[in-house]
């Protein structure tokens, strides 16, 4: 019987809409547990959910069985209803159309753990613009700076 081995880390990145309320401070964690939960229950791994008030990292193995389309949808639908749950200022929460995601060497998980484990002091020195573009040139991912920070 063949065996299917897989070991496959993820880095998602998405941002709110323009249009939306950021999220405050005081929900980040809540957020941040709430999302880890929802990678696991689609058959994910998560290791880390970070992120400021304007977006969210993710750090998870993917599932051999889980596409990394459904496993955005799935985290983003959930965690708006849920927000818009938490407090009325969200009623008009949404996040972006579109996502990045990235493969993370084995041996630069941990770096990456920690990178986004510490996005709050990160965004004090580097805009989401900035470090959104810098991962897509070190990735070479062709883009057109006209959408690829759209709604």
């Amino acid at each position: 019987m063949a065996q299917s081995l897989c070991k496959i880390y993820l880095h998602l990145v998405f941002h709110i809409k323009t249009t939306s309320p950021k999220i405050d401070e005081i929900h980040w964690e809540r957020l941040h547990s709430y999302i880890g939960q929802l990678v696991n229950t689609t058959g994910c791994r998560v290791i880390r959910v970070g992120g400021v008030s304007d977006h969210i990292h993710i750090i998870c193995l993917l599932s051999r069985d889980t596409t990394v389309s459904h496993l955005i949808e799935e985290i983003k639908r959930n965690s708006s209803r849920w927000l818009k749950s938490l407090d009325e200022r969200y009623n008009s929460f949404a996040w972006q159309a579109g996502y990045a995601a990235f493969s993370v060497s084995q041996s630069v998980v941990d770096k990456t753990i920690e990178y986004v484990s510490h996005q709050k002091q990160h965004h004090q020195k580097t805009t989401f613009q900035e470090e959104y573009l810098n991962f897509l040139k070190l990735y070479q991912i062709d883009y057109d700076e006209r959408y690829v920070l759209s709604d």
